[in-house]
């Protein structure tokens, strides 16, 4: 299944808050759908594939995307959740809007591919590019590409930066310094569950 375009505000209803799906919010409490009003008690499986369909969804992962990067969280020594979280986290669009440069994650995806951003001096066209510390991001030095930045930095996504990310507005220029931790993740929700959802299959 490809990645999804369908409406946001549903999902978030669905979910909860995901800040980098949308930044609007519904005036409706309840769930969507004829049902949503029911307050029955989810099961074991409904609620691991909550947390899985939370994570996808907040950063615009298509399913083989997601098994992929589960994949390769298994291989690395140490907690597989929050492994999972740190790649995530340290992907090129999902950094640019930790860092403000843009209001969600699909609209930082956009900035990505149509080659308005640098990496080490080099333009990257690919969302998926993982930054690593040490890591130079920068705004391609083109009117539509700084006034397009600019404005977005005027109503950033969400408040504070992560302290592994530092970012010079004046001159647009952003520094990878780490890697993030556990408590900086602005997502809430329970990695276990979707580590044990995935080992199911």
């Amino acid at each position: 299944m490809s990645r999804y375009r369908g409406p946001k505000l549903r999902i978030s209803r669905r979910l909860g808050d995901l800040p980098g799906l949308t930044r609007k919010k519904s005036k409706k409490t309840s769930p969507p759908g004829e049902h949503g009003q029911q307050s029955k008690k989810p099961s074991e499986y409904a609620l691991r594939l909550e947390e899985k369909q939370k994570l996808r969804f907040n950063y615009g992962l298509s399913e083989k995307q997601l098994l992929k990067n589960i994949k390769i969280a298994k291989k690395v020594q140490g907690s597989t959740g929050i492994i999972l979280l740190q790649i995530l986290e340290m992907r090129l669009d999902n950094t640019l809007f930790r860092l403000g440069l843009a209001p969600t994650i699909p609209a930082s995806r956009q900035l990505v591919n149509h080659g308005h951003i640098l990496v080490n001096n080099d333009v990257v066209s690919i969302c998926s590019y993982e930054c690593k510390p040490g890591d130079t991001i920068t705004v391609k030095s083109r009117k539509t590409s700084t006034s397009l930045v600019r404005r977005y930095l005027e109503s950033p996504g969400l408040a504070s930066i992560p302290n592994h990310l530092e970012l010079q507005k004046e001159a647009l220029i952003a520094q990878v310094n780490g890697v993030i931790e556990r408590d900086w993740v602005a997502l809430e929700l329970n990695e276990l569950l979707i580590v044990e959802y995935y080992s199911r299959k």
